[in-house]
């Protein structure tokens, strides 16, 4: 897959199949855009081109309301495209100029100037434009005009519901992992960088990676312990499990995020790891004591091995 941080200059793809949006997650709704977009482009042999952006456009129109955190880093979204086998993906700087474009504007300077679809391939609730007033009846208005095709994906629904970006995070914050992983179609990850940390685990029997995440918006699960897999900086993937909260049983304030890692005690400070969630155990509690603490650790290692053992 060819990534381009700009449009300026543009090649010119050949019979050109473009989806635009943000593609947060690149969840099975998503990946139904996809899927539409590679048999097109197969059909009219075609390339496929991905236009998304960076910063979220949210960050820059709605920039001091309510952060939105991201289920992807900009570096997690190519890896996904790339394993979707996309050709093309091209990643445009939003600002706030870009966001004053009208939607006529967009069409027809950004769209048509600068990729020059044979088809355009939108999910349904594609909007453009300033104030997001752009959407699939107006580019139906310029298709012959402008000479090219158009096809619309309705929503993707499971439990009666859409499948949506919105709906997949507020899973992984309630901590509802099954859910989150039934609309992304993957395992829930984050990555972070092993930091220094009091090493309290180390003294209980059960020493933990702190990890912290690069990317404020990133988002990461709800407190509490889960049963997860680590990929290490070798490639290898370990079984642990983690602990995201403040702490209470030792007063903590600050939030933080604690892999035990099992079967493994190397040194791997500066490391990045790869974390994928894969169940939610319980909540997080406050403990009469460190002792009282490090029972209910041996039984969350327990229930982590137990679940491991049963999805094998």
């Amino acid at each position: 897959m060819k990534v381009y941080h700009s449009t300026e200059p543009m090649p010119v793809f050949r019979n050109a199949v473009v989806t635009i949006g943000t593609f947060d997650g690149v969840h099975i709704g998503h990946q139904q855009i996809l899927t539409q977009l590679k048999q097109e482009a197969a059909r009219i042999n075609g390339e496929t081109v991905i236009v998304t952006f960076h910063p979220h456009p949210r960050k820059v129109v709605a920039a001091g309301q309510t952060p939105v955190f991201l289920i992807n880093t900009i570096e997690e979204k190519i890896g996904l495209l790339e394993k979707n086998g996309i050709d093309n993906l091209v990643i445009v700087p939003f600002t706030e100029a870009f966001s004053q474009q009208s939607p006529e504007e967009y069409i027809e300077h950004f769209l048509i100037e600068k990729f020059h679809p044979h088809t355009v391939i939108i999910g349904y609730d594609h909007r453009f434009g300033k104030g997001r007033k752009g959407d699939y009846k107006l580019l139906e208005e310029y298709c012959d005009r402008l000479d090219f095709d158009l096809k619309e994906i309705p929503a993707h629904v499971i439990d009666n519901s859409t499948v949506s970006s919105t709906r997949i995070r507020e899973a992984v914050l309630e901590g509802d992992i099954e859910q989150a992983r039934s609309l992304l179609g993957y395992d829930f990850f984050f990555e972070g960088k092993v930091v220094e940390g009091n090493k309290l685990g180390r003294t209980l029997g059960y020493p933990t990676a702190n990890l912290q995440v690069g990317m404020e918006e990133k988002l990461v699960p709800g407190n509490g312990v889960y049963a997860v897999t680590v990929v290490l900086p070798s490639g290898e993937e370990k079984q642990g499990m983690m602990n995201i909260g403040v702490r209470p049983t030792v007063d903590g304030t600050r939030r933080m995020i604690e892999v035990n890692i099992f079967d493994f005690n190397e040194d791997i400070y500066g490391s990045t790891l790869r974390v994928y969630v894969k169940k939610y155990l319980r909540g997080e509690q406050k403990f009469n004591g460190l002792d009282a603490l490090k029972h209910q650790l041996a039984i969350d290692k327990e229930n982590t091995l137990r679940f491991f053992t049963s999805s094998s």
